[in-house]
């Protein structure tokens, strides 16, 4: 009977000295608020996974090869989940961002020349995604074009400004425009209605159909896994260094950081495995080849209805604005790290804008700027990769947290398929096979 009493005491609360029942108190677990205080780093460097470049070459792949490149999306993503958790992890066992050690590791002239292959990955991605901004206000509000890039490139640089608030104010912004992309893109599945069998076969099992379809693959890969942000992460984990030296402090610091990379890495996962879904079930079942952006946003409203292509001009708009920002903050860390070259972000930007701005008024297929310049991406992603293993396996830089054999061989393994399959569109390209 005690036993009984104690129990329902138990459930309803104590009583206190009045004799009045003193209610539990509703605490929020410390755990979780000890992960909302890590959570961010991964949410700005995701923005890179699901950029305009993203649209194009998911666009693309869908609409000519149905379902059957999903599971270069897949993996992709796992690439970049293994890439970024190497990433973090040089940030915080070492306290300096991957160029920053670069400049302790290389040559001054070796790493003059990791500044110009870097920064040009940073302007072809930054023309990508200027890009996808400027068609996004142009599809939208119907915006001239070369008006909405210098419209796009002034909402870039507020959202840049936002940093003299500190690194959290630019996360929560970026965090809400990848919430405002998962949501259109989660609109567009639901309207589209696929075939979900197909999207389960083709997500686990790999088909190359042709040549163009490697082409694509490449570039999917290029749009996926980028090279700017595996230098970025490693940058944006410092504001959470606790500035010593304690293993503990660390490691609790990595299995906090790759909780933030799981969660936001898959949330890129679907949203790209979305576009890729909705471009078969509408375009490929309809018998369209999807050529250019605006012929994507105009086919979406009589087929799917106004809703569709409504979502689509604001997934576009928010990722263009998004990962330019990103694409900023990526250069300054690139500039800084490897040869301390800080240019102010204005001039920055302007730099930014101005072969974006020029393909504009040449009238060039922004389609086809936006995959070709996510092929070149592929190109200089393994130099980032071949860096950081170099750097990762050194126990005199990371301490206890230097890579073990199997994590070196895994490494090794994933810049020998992104050269390898650079190496098999090069001979595409030149055979005229693609």
């Amino acid at each position: 009977m005690q036993m009984e009493e104690g129990a329902v005491q138990a459930g309803l609360g104590s009583l206190n000295t009045a004799g009045t029942i003193k209610k539990p108190s509703l605490r929020v677990p410390n755990k979780f608020l000890q992960l909302l205080k890590y959570l961010g780093p991964a949410f700005v460097v995701s923005v890179a996974y699901i950029d305009p470049g993203n649209f194009a070459t998911n666009i693309s792949g869908g609409s000519k090869f149905n379902y059957t490149l999903i599971w270069v999306i897949l993996a992709s993503n796992l690439m970049a989940i293994f890439l970024q958790t190497m990433s973090a992890k040089v940030g915080i066992a070492t306290g300096h961002s991957l160029p920053e050690m670069c400049a302790k590791v290389f040559s001054r002239r070796v790493n003059v020349l990791f500044w110009i292959v870097a920064e040009l990955g940073a302007m072809a991605t930054d023309l990508a995604e200027f890009l996808g901004g400027t068609l996004g206000l142009n599809l939208l509000f119907g915006i001239p074009m070369p008006v909405a890039g210098l419209l796009t490139g002034l909402l870039t640089y507020l959202i840049c400004a936002m940093e003299r608030y500190g690194q959290k104010a630019v996360e929560i912004i970026i965090t809400v425009l990848v919430a405002v992309i998962s949501v259109a893109y989660l609109t567009e599945i639901f309207l589209a209605k696929p075939d979900w069998a197909q999207v389960g076969i083709h997500t686990f099992v790999p088909s190359l159909p042709n040549g163009e379809a490697v082409t694509i693959a490449v570039g999917m890969l290029g749009a996926t896994v980028m090279p700017h942000v595996i230098y970025l992460h490693s940058q944006l984990v410092q504001c959470r260094c606790g500035g010593g030296d304690c293993g503990r402090e660390k490691r609790h610091h990595l299995k906090m950081e790759k909780i933030d990379i799981a969660i936001a890495m898959n949330i890129a996962f679907f949203v790209n495995a979305g576009m890729v879904v909705v471009s078969a079930a509408v375009f490929f079942r309809s018998g369209m080849v999807v050529e250019t952006m605006q012929e994507a946003h105009k086919s979406l409203e009589p087929l799917l209805g106004p809703l569709s292509s409504g979502a689509f001009g604001v997934a576009l708009l928010a990722s263009g604005l998004s990962s330019s920002a990103v694409g900023t903050m990526a250069g300054q860390t690139i500039m800084k790290g490897f040869i301390n070259l800080s240019i102010p972000v204005n001039l920055r930007r302007l730099i930014t804008m101005l072969p974006a701005l020029i393909i504009i008024i040449l009238g060039v297929n922004p389609m086809n700027v936006l995959v070709l310049s996510q092929v070149a991406l592929s190109f200089i992603l393994p130099v980032p990769i071949i860096q950081m293993l170099s750097i990762a396996k050194r126990r005199d830089l990371m301490g206890e947290f230097a890579n073990t054999t199997r994590v070196r061989i895994l490494g090794m393994g994933i810049a020998a398929v992104i050269i390898a399959l650079n190496a098999v569109l090069l001979y595409l390209t030149f055979a005229g096979l693609s």
